[in-house]
């Protein structure tokens, strides 16, 4: 497991660093190597102590943070809420069946908003990305967002085939936004 912890508004500490590492090997019992763990622990206005922990292993990210009164009870926090999510997220791998499928790829531009507010006649592209849409089930895209912590998900819908979006909605539940044929 690789670890990189880093420190903010708090001089770097030899024992909070050794503790981290070893409160994060616990999570090699819910998942294989390679692990890639990024750790930030910040102190604000010298009373909030906030640790943050993103893993990144076998093609899921996993994030979480946590506030606490001391620096060792905020990795005590946040390395409780990880193993809760691979745990979860081990559950359902069990009783998930692989889906057969093909994946596509879909592209993410991002358009600059002052070229379509001055009604330029081409939008300016700020940045454009490519990413695979994988077949999964409306279950495991949840999933996928929830570990993720994002608000929406394009997935590919392994009974159909066809594009889906699932978003977070304001009042906490779930919507599917599901192509009309």
């Amino acid at each position: 497991m690789q670890i990189a912890v880093t420190f903010r508004h708090m001089d770097s500490s030899d024992p909070l660093r050794t503790y981290a590492e070893e409160k994060l090997a616990r999570v090699n019992k819910y998942i294989e190597e390679p692990i890639d763990a990024q750790v930030v622990l910040t102190v604000e206005k010298k009373i909030r102590h906030n640790a943050e922990v993103a893993l990144v292993a076998k093609g899921i990210t996993i994030k979480a943070s946590a506030e606490a009164e001391d620096m060792y009870a905020a990795l005590d926090d946040v390395v409780d809420k990880i193993e809760r999510q691979l745990k979860r997220y081990k559950e359902k791998l069990k009783s998930h069946t692989p889906r057969k499928g093909r994946a596509r790829n879909v592209t993410k531009t991002v358009i600059e908003a002052a070229s379509i507010d001055l009604g330029a006649p081409e939008p300016k592209i700020v940045k454009t990305q490519s990413f695979p849409v994988k077949p999964m089930s409306i279950d495991e895209a949840v999933m996928q967002m929830d570990l993720l912590d994002k608000d929406f998900l394009v997935f590919t819908d392994d009974a159909t085939e066809e594009v889906n979006v699932i978003y977070r909605r304001k009042d906490g539940n779930y919507g599917l936004i599901v192509p009309q044929k």
